[in-house]
């Protein structure tokens, strides 16, 4: 979650994403985002359900906010906590209380694992057929998948229709949707079939914004998780901004194991316990290799577990810049002119906080 140690710079980020989407000449909300809108706008009332796609890290700022504008009776709506993989469970299992609390249908989904995505088809199979109870006469049913940009529609959509057509026994080519970790690569609203007996059909649209964000908070987390594109901010800065979270946590505290010896002092040039001569057979330039993300784990220990700050705003900084010429080393980012550095450090320190090998981080408390 976002602390009040994390928050100065969160803040400056978020402020940099609402001046961003104020400025016209960044054509943050152009021709091809209000089309979509349109597009999906006409379609909701058309549909049977509607499959609001959230991320599980942040469940209120990755809200559908166009939904708001619909009568909640003009389909049936489903909030999906999707990347369930990369929160913290335990924040997961409130805010699954949270939306039951307030009569929101909701579920909880990995879009990359087989098993969950069955259940989750499963789940919505039992929708279906009561909706069929309830006096519906169509042979086909719908559903509109929905979202802010990368919060993982494609991906799930894909597993979908994947799951569905080989549980029917369906041949053929198998169509697919267009999967990217950048936001906005969506551009069209695609059909895709995930049942039979009776018909059910996911449609997968276009992630969109509201033409301005007002909120600096909610823009910061988005940041964070990959919604807005980096380059709107810096991957130098969304990674301080991370660091400052993961330093403010206390999910570092796990990694004490991975320290040689209880004088972490002098250790962070200790190597981990792979066996040089398997190192020379792995590959030194991929971060995401266990190995690699094993040294990174290590070094965040020991530099905060070392430091001598409160972590108010100044210490927090002096840490977070330790941290980044220690994580040059374990990452292999050879010497070269510092904001080149940084800039690879930052890159490779977002992906593994994004894809989870940092730990599991839910930016947002449930209110129950």
């Amino acid at each position: 979650m976002t602390t009040a140690k994390s928050w100065k710079i969160g803040r400056e980020i978020g402020e940099a994403v609402v001046k961003a989407s104020s400025n016209p000449n960044r054509r943050w909300y152009g021709p091809h985002m209000a089309a979509s809108v349109r597009a999906i706008s006409e379609r909701i009332p058309l549909v049977d359900f509607v499959l609001e796609i959230r991320d599980a890290r942040t469940p209120l700022s990755s809200e559908y906010e166009l939904l708001r504008k619909f009568s909640p009776f003009s389909s049936k709506r489903i909030v999906v906590l999707n990347k369930m993989e990369l929160a913290d469970p335990l924040e997961l299992k409130k805010w699954m209380a949270y939306f039951q609390g307030r009569n929101f249908l909701s579920y909880a989904v990995n879009s990359h694992n087989k098993e969950c995505v069955k259940n989750f088809l499963n789940f919505l199979q039992s929708q279906v057929r009561e909706l069929h109870k309830s006096g519906h006469s169509g042979h086909t049913t719908t559903m509109m998948l929905l979202g802010v940009p990368n919060v993982g529609k494609s991906a799930l959509a894909n597993s979908l229709h994947q799951i569905g057509r080989i549980s029917a026994a369906e041949k053929g080519k198998l169509k697919h949707t267009t999967v990217s970790s950048q936001p906005g690569d969506t551009k069209d609203i695609m059909s895709l079939k995930i049942g039979s007996h009776p018909n059910v059909y996911v449609l997968d649209t276009p992630g969109v914004f509201p033409p301005k964000l007002l909120d600096a908070e909610i823009c910061s987390k988005l940041a964070l998780t990959g919604a807005i594109p980096d380059d709107i901010i810096g991957e130098t800065e969304l990674a301080r901004f991370c660091l400052t979270l993961l330093n403010s946590s206390h999910e570092y505290k796990k990694w004490a194991k991975l320290c040689k010896s209880q004088d972490v002092t002098g250790s962070l040039s200790n190597e981990s316990s792979t066996s040089s001569a398997q190192r020379k057979r792995q590959y030194p330039t991929d971060h995401t290799q266990d190995f690699i993300v094993y040294d990174v784990r290590r070094v965040l220990y020991e530099t905060i577990s070392v430091f001598n700050g409160n972590l108010d705003d100044i210490s927090m900084g002096e840490l977070v810049e330790t941290q980044f010429a220690a994580l040059r080393t374990v990452l292999r980012v050879t010497e070269e002119a510092s904001e080149f550095a940084d800039l690879r450090v930052a890159s490779k320190i977002l992906n593994l906080y994004r894809t989870g090998r940092l730990g599991h981080y839910t930016l947002e408390h449930a209110s129950c």
